[in-house]
């Protein structure tokens, strides 16, 4: 093998220096590829970009359209495109009806976001001595701050919302760990307090980044004995570089991509591979870098996380798939009614035996007059109601509160028929279905945020950052309630927390308050709890 930062040999291809099957990480790369479009259309349909696309205007001529990306849901008697009026037409071409889209879709996802991850969950150990409970505590959230907080876990929500699934990827600083681990036990050794400890635990979290790896990036190879069991881990896409793209002089003499020089920013492929051997990283088909794993040898230092659990399969399952069809039948029928709205909105007039009547406007205060005893001026159009069309609209829009479980409520949206909405537990029982659904969610992301700050934990602890026990490494996560809860029940689960023995800066923290304020409002009063709370 040659060394690090030069180029291969021969026929050594990635995976091959860390135990993996080069041919199989190729398969999968090419699969990946296979599988882009797909997860595109995902995005495109939670996200709804505009989209430039080739279209020919009434006068024919090619030019190029501004669309939102779920137009490409609606049929084409409704965008132009059966007339062949290009891909999806243009404004000014008489085949194009009105087009109307409304993203149902977005709003309900970021519904589930706030329900999920609102409030940041709470990261605890279980060690048996308070000293070492605390020491971890500090570290894992220090880690998890690190890389962005709640602000990550919102962003690794998002991603497996819409995908279905994502990879949470632990990335070690080696050298930094090494150096804390030292100074770690100097500490130790010199006899320095608990408070000097902490403070370690909280410089330690810059060593370790926690890194969300989408279903486009990121390539699981699954144990064949155990879906659940990762053999290795592939992170393949394209990047962009820090430089222009050279155009070779045969194209440039040949007319190719003239005018290009300089103005292209150059692609390059990046390719990481995680096995039992290691990791290594190509980047443009050489390898730059080559490692054993460090204080992570032996593990993959990937978390799978499932949006909604799929038995028997390494994919989870999301939130947009489910609901594509549905909007695209919501916005083919609100395209329609704005259709019959503009054609009957306005009376129109049929007149007869009346000269000049077709170039005078008809206003308040004109007067048409002839001698033509036969003339008569008819009106015809207006808007008039359509319940089948209202009642059609108002089912889909219930079809898509059953499927993703997400009410109007839960937006804001309060309408007369849900009731006097005058506690907590009246709302709880308005959205039951969401409240269901993300509990469901809560087993299988909390997982995922356990286990990759018990890899946070392992690390430090091999690099002597924090001594533990084997039992001591065990965490667990504790969730805030994603609905208001009154001063009365806050301040009671207060009183029921201290009298089970929990610390009232735990309590505190649980609660979202700072623990100076909660040590002088004394917990223990009834009456200073709920005024705290």
């Amino acid at each position: 093998m040659a060394s690090v930062g030069g180029r291969l040999d021969g026929e050594a291809r990635p995976g091959a220096a860390v135990g993996l099957d080069p041919a199989l990480v190729d398969h999968l790369i090419r699969e990946q590829s296979t599988n882009a479009s797909e997860l595109e259309r995902l995005w495109a349909y939670y996200r709804n970009p505009v989209v430039h696309t080739p279209g020919v205007g009434a006068d024919g001529l090619a030019r190029s359209v501004r669309r939102l990306a779920q137009e490409a849901g609606l049929p084409g008697r409704v965008t132009g495109a059966s007339r062949g009026g290009g891909a999806l037409g243009d404004d000014r071409n008489s085949d194009r009806r009105e087009v109307v889209i409304e993203n149902d879709i977005a709003w309900r996802i970021h519904a589930m976001i706030d329900f999920l991850f609102g409030k940041q969950p709470t990261i605890v150990s279980t060690a048996s001595s308070e000293a070492v409970r605390d020491l971890i505590d500090e570290l894992v959230e220090s880690a998890w701050k690190s890389s962005g907080g709640l602000e990550l876990m919102q962003d690794v929500a998002l991603i497996g919302h819409v995908y279905g699934h994502v990879d949470l990827l632990l990335r070690v600083d080696e050298e930094a760990l090494s150096k804390l681990g030292r100074r770690a036990a100097k500490l130790r050794a010199s006899g320095a307090t608990h408070h000097a400890m902490r403070g370690l635990m909280r410089q330690a979290g810059s060593a370790f980044r926690i890194e969300p790896v989408t279903p486009g990036r990121g390539i699981a190879v699954s144990d064949p004995s155990d879906y659940r069991s990762l053999a290795g881990y592939v992170v393949h896409y394209e990047r962009e570089a820090n430089e222009v793209e050279r155009v070779g002089l045969v194209r440039r003499l040949a007319g190719k991509d003239r005018g290009e020089w300089g103005k292209r920013r150059r692609t390059e492929s990046y390719t990481e591979v995680f096995g039992p051997g290691g990791r290594e990283l190509w980047i443009g088909g050489e390898m730059v870098e080559r490692d054993d794993g460090g204080v992570l040898a032996g593990v993959v230092p990937v978390a799978h996380i499932q949006n909604l659990s799929q038995p028997l399969r390494y994919e989870g399952i999301g939130e947009v798939e489910p609901l594509m069809p549905l909007q695209d039948e919501l916005n083919t029928r609100l395209s329609d009614r704005a259709s019959r709205v503009t054609l009957q909105s306005f009376k129109m007039y049929l007149a007869k035996g009346i000269d000049g009547f077709d170039r005078a406007p008809v206003v308040p205060g004109t007067v048409w007059s002839t001698d033509n005893p036969e003339a008569s001026v008819e009106a015809f159009g207006g808007d008039a109601s359509s319940p089948s069309e209202d009642r059609h609209i108002g089912e889909i829009r219930q079809a898509m509160d059953k499927v993703s479980g997400v009410p109007p409520v839960a937006s804001g949206v309060i309408e007369a028929r849900v009731g006097n909405l005058t506690s907590a537990n009246a709302l709880r029982v308005t959205m039951v279905n969401l409240i269901s659904r993300t509990n469901r969610k809560r087993v299988t992301y909390g997982r995922g945020v356990v286990s990759v700050s018990e890899m946070v934990l392992a690390a430090a602890g091999d690099a002597g950052l924090v001594e533990t026990r084997l039992g001591d490494r065990e965490l667990k996560i504790e969730w805030p309630d994603p609905l208001p809860v009154g001063d009365e029940e806050l301040a009671a689960s207060a009183r029921a927390r201290r009298e089970l023995g929990v610390p009232d800066d735990r309590i505190a923290e649980h609660f979202g308050i700072v623990p100076t304020d909660l040590n002088a409002a004394a917990i223990g009063s009834d009456e200073q709890t709920q005024e705290n709370v």
